[in-house]
């Protein structure tokens, strides 16, 4: 029994210490739209800057600092949604990641930039690797789904209002045109 209970221990720490020096998942680092826009601003492309320019996205961070969001904040027990995690978490690209993690070209005021929905782009944001799609994938673009939405338009918002996914989707649509 006791050479059995040593080599159960002796199992559990080789996995422990395989678990432990096995890679992290790979952090990609967040450019901001302007590394987006460059390449995503002519129309002949899709013009998807413009579409994300004039969306509530793109205005996500300015609107906590509106009369209505302070009082909403207010009635939260939250002094300035502008600084709060519990606002931020959802009206700012990548609130929360570690600050290394921001390339110069990011300010939390573009808001719910294009990284929130497609990921952080540094890795993925070359012409060279955003022609074959899953080099793009395999260097951070995310390809959004219901469940990235859901991760701010849910019943945690004190402002929500039931989502209708595919509805939504077809305000924010921003596809590239077909060649």
């Amino acid at each position: 029994m006791k050479r059995f209970s040593f080599v159960l221990a002796l199992m559990a720490a080789i996995s422990l210490i395989a678990l432990l020096s096995a890679p992290a998942a790979a952090e990609h680092n967040y450019v901001g739209v302007k590394g987006c826009k460059m390449c995503h601003m002519a129309a002949d492309k899709g013009a998807q800057y413009k579409s994300w320019e004039a969306s509530k996205h793109a205005k996500a961070y300015e609107t906590l600092g509106t009369d209505q969001a302070k009082e909403v904040a207010k009635a939260k027990g939250i002094a300035n949604p502008q600084e709060a995690a519990e606002c931020l978490k959802c009206h700012v690209t990548g609130y929360g990641s570690d600050a290394s993690m921001f390339e110069s070209t990011y300010t939390k005021e573009e808001g719910v930039g294009c990284e929130s929905c497609h990921g952080a782009g540094k890795d993925y944001k070359n012409v060279t690797i955003m022609k074959d799609v899953e080099k793009a994938k395999a260097n951070g673009l995310i390809i959004p789904s219901e469940e990235v939405c859901k991760k701010c338009h849910n019943e945690e918002s004190p402002t929500f209002k039931a989502f209708d996914y595919k509805a939504r989707v077809a305000e924010i649509a921003h596809p590239r045109p077909q060649k």
